[in-house]
């Protein structure tokens, strides 16, 4: 098992018993995904394998809990990992790692991830196309009646995202609906002045879903 694995498998023995079953299928997920990195993966022209493992390559994560990097602006995806490795956003997964990815690295992983082109692949198929056309409304107009701004206001109308504000165009369902709650639940607290906070904690489940079906089907272009 890698030194990574090893500090996983550690930081699992400290969960709650409620997260344990599925902390165990995200850290086995993990595990897999890095002991089949590619051997084309050992190029120098990406900085550090253990990003590759769960993200993938090209930054396009193909299990659903995990996010795509690809096409995040470089300022975002520096800020996120600066965060994890300073406890400032908190994760079970990305702690662990983070903590293990030396500080002259994060900026040369940022670039590295910024320049790759996200794709939608089956994240992209909308399953449920009366869920997404409210999603489209919540993305584009807001919510009036709770205050909900629009989505688009600051990830960009086709979600392309900004050097403060993530690219959403494409990024997986399950992931977006775990941000939103998390969010909601002060699970995720590294957003600016609290704005995702506030956003969240006024949307139903249900606008959540619907703007992560929505979001999905973007291409950002």
């Amino acid at each position: 098992m890698t030194q990574y694995g090893r500090t996983v498998a550690e930081g699992m023995q400290h969960r709650r018993p409620g997260h344990q079953k599925k902390s165990r299928l995200l850290s086995l997920l993990a595990l897999v995904a890095i002991l089949s990195v590619p051997l084309a993966v050992q190029a120098e022209d990406v900085p550090n394998t253990l990003c590759t493992g769960c993200h993938n390559e090209d930054g396009n994560s193909i299990a659903p809990e995990f996010p795509k990097l690809a096409g995040l602006d470089s300022a975002y995806i520096t800020k996120q990992i600066t965060d994890f490795k300073k406890y400032k956003r908190v994760s079970e997964i990305m702690g662990p790692m983070a903590a293990q990815i030396p500080d002259a690295d994060v900026p040369k992983l940022a670039a590295y991830f910024s320049k790759q082109k996200r794709t939608t692949g089956t994240s992209g198929v909308v399953i449920d196309a009366k869920l997404a056309s409210l999603g489209q409304q919540i993305f584009d107009d807001g919510i009036v009646s709770s205050a909900v701004p629009a989505c688009s206001g600051c990830h960009g109308e086709k979600g392309e995202g900004t050097d403060l504000y993530p690219r959403l165009a494409g990024q997986h369902t399950v992931y977006v609906m775990t941000q939103l709650n998390n969010f909601k639940n002060i699970v995720r607290n590294n957003d600016a002045k609290k704005v995702m906070r506030a956003i969240a904690s006024r949307m139903t489940d249900q606008e959540m879903k619907a703007a992560a079906e929505y979001i999905t089907s973007l291409k950002g272009e």
